[in-house]
């Protein structure tokens, strides 16, 4: 690979992303939050097989860097449950996300480093991500999409969120369509 990736965003796999967010914000300050719950995926490939993946995240700043508190909502295998296994009451960071000028070629770039894709996912709007299983080199997945000006929109608006914030409850619900 060449030139910088730098971290967009540190992700965490928890059992439950209003309570992880809040505890998150009572010790580090971090948010607000924004919460989508069942986020709606178009398509999920999780190590070649198709399967059904329904989560909800928590989305807030935290300094320079977006936080995200993720939950698995469905039982079954995903890029989530390869680190932290179904019934294990394991939980902790599961990925780093970095922007890339296209998802299926950086991740053909990863797999070529030893790096398989754990998972490929679009939204219902066509907006498509990828995991990289970075776990053996880093210990945790290398989530990567492309820049689009939905997500950088969004990433904007939760880092001004974090600026404008006065105290008031950091829980905010949001929907993806």
């Amino acid at each position: 690979m060449t030139g910088s990736l730098p971290i967009r965003q540190v992700a965490f796999f928890v059992e439950d992303v209003r309570a992880s967010a809040r505890a998150h914000h009572a010790t580090y300050g971090s948010g607000p939050f924004f919460v989508a719950d069942n986020i709606p995926l178009a398509r999920a490939v999780h190590r070649g097989t198709e399967r059904a993946l329904d989560h909800s995240s928590a989305y807030g700043q935290w300094g320079e860097v977006m936080v995200e508190f993720v939950q698995q909502n469905n039982p079954g295998p995903s890029a989530f449950r390869d680190m932290y296994p179904e019934g294990s009451g394991r939980w902790g960071v599961h990925h780093a996300a970095v922007f890339v000028d296209d998802v299926d070629a950086a991740s053909a770039r990863f797999e070529a480093q030893g790096s398989p894709c754990a998972l490929r996912a679009e939204m219902t709007d066509g907006f498509a991500f990828a995991f990289a299983d970075t776990t053996a080199t880093l210990g945790l997945m290398t989530e990567l999409y492309a820049p689009a000006p939905v997500l950088v929109d969004f990433y904007a608006m939760v880092a001004q969120a974090a600026k404008d914030y006065r105290g008031t409850d950091p829980i905010h619900t949001i929907r993806f369509s």
